[in-house]
């Protein structure tokens, strides 16, 4: 196995971003990400492309080689691949980017998402993300994304005793930390109270505890270490990562308060790289739901199960606290573009470990982890990166 690094990131802010293209959102953010590396195409070995919905949305499958074309890439014979794992759609396609260079098969892998996901109604597009759950058993059944992680918090909140104000506190903070992101999708500040008297969806989750479905791209530039010298002084090595699936619907499980999947490849990643999760300086974690990030941090480690609502309210999790979390903003506020999202989360914390976060910047970032799941965690993709 050879180690991997990050050398070059490239984000397109996150919203509603009607006067673009899916092609553009793609071929900006990689080109973007190439230029920051400081390669060519020469220098490309493949392509990896994060998408979960452009055959729902936009009636176009076979995005891979679209995007490859639109980069300029096609003519060189780049092999592109297209990696579909809902919303964990970006994580997924870098740990592929990721193996195919540790195994030594390539030296270099530009890896993209891309999504848009307002060029249609708000019904179609909460229906496309519904098709990441289980269509004969709960989409069909009338079961919503939001009903889904309603039923895990309820059953969270009669675990543990969570609270209204703890998952609004969530919300609250990530929006704090998207108020110092340019690239968010929502920068300003909210109050808890705000949160808890938003407009209710599926008990106990209100409007203000879900993240917007948002057009956006991200892409990262992956390299062999060994090699990464040769084109940056600022690589970023991925020195742990792991993936684990879930059963896809929910009354399959044994648990309905647990993510259990997140707790086995956070588990893998943290053997890979032969760390802990209190060694870690800040982390970004799949937000959809504010309940999703208190559920994230208990299954990672960072806090024993029932605490981590706790802990947030308490500011632990906010950057000054124990574990900054979500500095981006998170999905709930940066935005969620479901097949940039992972990509995202990782262009996050390499500029926290680069000493480039500006305002959010937290301060001597060494170590940072980032976990991005598809559907209710049926699929779950955790990276650990280290600033070399």
């Amino acid at each position: 196995m050879r180690d991997v690094s990050i050398i070059g990131v490239g984000i397109t802010k996150f919203g509603e971003l009607w006067d673009k293209s899916l092609r553009e959102l793609g071929l900006e953010t990689g080109l973007a990400a190439i230029n920051d590396a400081g390669i060519t195409s020469n220098d490309i070995d493949a392509l990896y492309i994060g998408n979960m919905a452009a055959g729902s949305t936009l009636q176009q499958e076979h995005v891979s080689a679209l995007i490859a074309d639109y980069c300029g890439l096609a003519n060189q014979n780049i092999p592109a691949t297209r990696v579909e794992a809902a919303s964990a759609s970006g994580g997924l396609a870098i740990r592929q980017a990721y193996m195919a260079i540790a195994g030594g098969f390539i030296d270099v892998a530009v890896v993209g998402g891309a999504e848009k996901m307002t060029d249609v109604s708000d019904s179609e597009s909460s229906y496309t993300v519904s098709m990441g759950s289980d269509e004969q058993w709960e989409a069909k059944a009338g079961a919503t994304f939001t009903s889904l992680h309603a039923i895990i918090a309820q059953n969270h909140m009669l675990e543990y005793g969570t609270t209204r104000e703890q998952l609004s506190s969530v919300a609250a903070k990530n929006h704090y930390h998207a108020s110092l992101n340019p690239m968010a999708q929502f920068p300003f500040a909210l109050d808890p109270a705000a949160v808890s008297k938003s407009g209710m969806v599926s008990t106990p989750l209100r409007m203000l505890d879900c993240a917007p479905n948002s057009d956006g791209a991200a892409a990262v530039v992956l390299c062999a270490s060994d090699k990464a010298k040769k084109f940056t002084d600022k690589p970023i090595k991925i020195i742990g990562s792991g993936q684990a699936s879930d059963t896809l619907s929910l009354h399959h499980r044994k648990y309905l308060h647990r993510l259990p999947a997140i707790n086995i490849a956070a588990k893998k990643a943290f053997e890979d790289s032969n760390k802990k999760p209190e060694d870690l300086d800040l982390i970004e974690v799949h937000d959809n739901f504010t309940i999703s990030e208190i559920i994230a941090l208990e299954e990672i480690g960072i806090f024993k199960r029932g605490e981590a609502a706790q802990k947030s309210l308490e500011g632990e999790t906010k950057l000054g606290g124990i574990i900054p979390t979500n500095t981006s903003g998170g999905l709930k506020a940066r935005g969620h573009a479901p097949g940039a999202t992972g990509i995202a989360q990782i262009i996050e914390l390499v500029k926290q470990l680069r000493g480039e976060a500006g305002d959010r910047q937290v301060k001597n970032a060494k170590l940072a982890l980032a976990e991005n799941h598809g559907g209710t965690a049926a699929t779950a993709v955790v990276h650990i990166l280290e600033a070399e």
